[in-house]
């Protein structure tokens, strides 16, 4: 049986899977895949578990690929805590809410105010969190899990799977820090290359070559 952690993220996934790795009869992993295309996007070995809040976007390959084998986690936590960590996130390398705006909504976030920017990201957390809803309704294997009462659903997690292992080192992960919101790296020379090489690009088809 795979187990799959869908979320918004920002939600504590790292730590859930901090907490995983004391898991004896399961493999896990965060976003292991998700630079993967095609069929090794979903590649994902029996008896593991992936916490990925990318996936959320892709529910129709999952559907596809694994249909109602898995067991499926919502995992939730109070959504403007969420929004208030994803908007100190704003223009940071690989940020899915520069995506959301500029991909998505058509509305680079360099063009939004503060306040619309964090609207911009309660709108992605509801998009999110009802595309995951309406995926796991019908599904036979689910549990809801909130970061705010973890510890207790994540207890109910560890039963539900059957998991093996060391209990108490996976609920002491949660009394530390995993992935936290840092105070942000400018990566210059990485955004300077980047602009560089989208430019050169979008030049050379446009001149045909």
């Amino acid at each position: 049986m795979r187990v799959f952690i869908l979320c918004t993220g920002r939600t504590g996934s790292t730590s859930i899977i901090k907490a995983c790795e004391h898991i004896d009869n399961f493999s896990s992993g965060h976003e292991t895949l998700a630079r993967k295309f095609g069929k090794s996007r979903f590649d994902f070995p029996d008896h593991h578990i992936e916490a990925d809040n990318r996936l959320s976007w892709e529910p129709g390959k999952l559907d596809q690929n694994f249909g109602d084998e898995p067991y499926f986690v919502h995992l939730k936590r109070q959504k403007e805590r969420v929004a208030e960590s994803y908007f100190s996130r704003y223009f940071k390398p690989e940020s899915i809410m520069d995506a959301y705006c500029s991909g998505v909504k058509m509305t680079p976030a360099e063009k939004l105010s503060d306040q619309k920017r964090y609207e911009a990201c309660l709108d992605y957390i509801e998009t999110v969190d009802s595309n995951i809803s309406f995926f796991l309704s019908n599904k036979s294997k689910v549990l809801t899990m909130h970061l705010e009462n973890i510890e207790e659903d994540f207890r109910n997690f560890w039963n539900e799977i059957g998991a093996k292992g060391d209990f108490n080192a996976a609920i002491a992960e949660f009394q530390s820090s995993h992935n936290a919101s840092r105070k942000r790296d400018l990566h210059i020379r990485y955004r300077l290359r980047l602009a560089f090489l989208r430019e050169w690009k979008h030049l050379r088809m446009a001149m045909g070559k």
